[in-house]
């Protein structure tokens, strides 16, 4: 799997809480090594449903400075038992709920949300975080109208919202998300991605995401 600018987005977007996170759906590790390097002390478990990709992000981490923090759970987030509670958890959730699917099945698991259902996802967040913890996560934009009318119906509460624009003059394509147990004002915000020229970035994109890239 390549790494995705949502990955990228959400990794550096996210408030993190020291102690215990969780990455759900962690693919090949891009944003649990994203959340080690932002955050010095913290423990982060990610998990992983499909083998290949598991594999892929244990190498990862085993080849990164961090690996003694992170640790790898292949298996589905509805399978996940943990006897703790963490302080944050992030999804970069399949999304792709009614359309045509490709032939590769890992990129179908990764996209589709046959094998991890937004109720699924919200049900594991409520079992898992902590009474003060934040959840966040990255979706289109009518996928992301849907979760959180989903996600409020189980008490679990949006606080943050950024709209993300590929640039100034095309419609937002991504929001990204932060939940709680409580119910707050909504704090808004928005990000173009590039200028009206193709891959000349804005300046807020370079700051926020320039600790990540290597030719920033």
């Amino acid at each position: 799997m390549k790494v995705g600018t949502d990955g990228v987005l959400l990794g550096a977007w996210s408030t993190i809480q020291e102690d215990f996170i969780l990455d759900i759906g962690t693919g090949t590790g891009l944003i649990a090594l994203m959340l080690a390097q932002r955050n010095s002390v913290s423990l982060i478990e990610a998990v992983e449903a499909e083998e290949e990709a598991a594999k892929e992000a244990i190498v990862n981490i085993k080849q990164s400075n961090w690996a003694e923090r992170i640790a790898i759970h292949n298996c589905s987030i509805q399978h996940f038992n943990s006897d703790k509670k963490y302080n944050t958890i992030i999804s970069n959730p399949p999304f792709f709920i009614k359309s045509t699917k490709a032939l590769n099945s890992e990129r179908n698991n990764a996209r589709h949300t046959d094998s991890l259902s937004f109720l699924d996802l919200i049900n594991a967040v409520v079992r898992l975080l902590n009474s003060d913890g934040i959840f966040s996560l990255i979706l289109p934009t009518t996928e992301a109208e849907q979760f959180i009318t989903l996600a409020f119906e189980e008490r679990l509460y949006l606080n943050k919202k950024c709209v993300v624009k590929p640039n100034p003059s095309k419609p937002a394509k991504r929001i990204l998300m932060e939940f709680s147990f409580s119910e707050n004002e909504v704090i808004n915000e928005e990000l173009i991605i590039e200028t009206e020229k193709r891959h000349q970035y804005t300046k807020e994109y370079i700051s926020l995401t320039k600790d990540f890239y290597l030719n920033c």
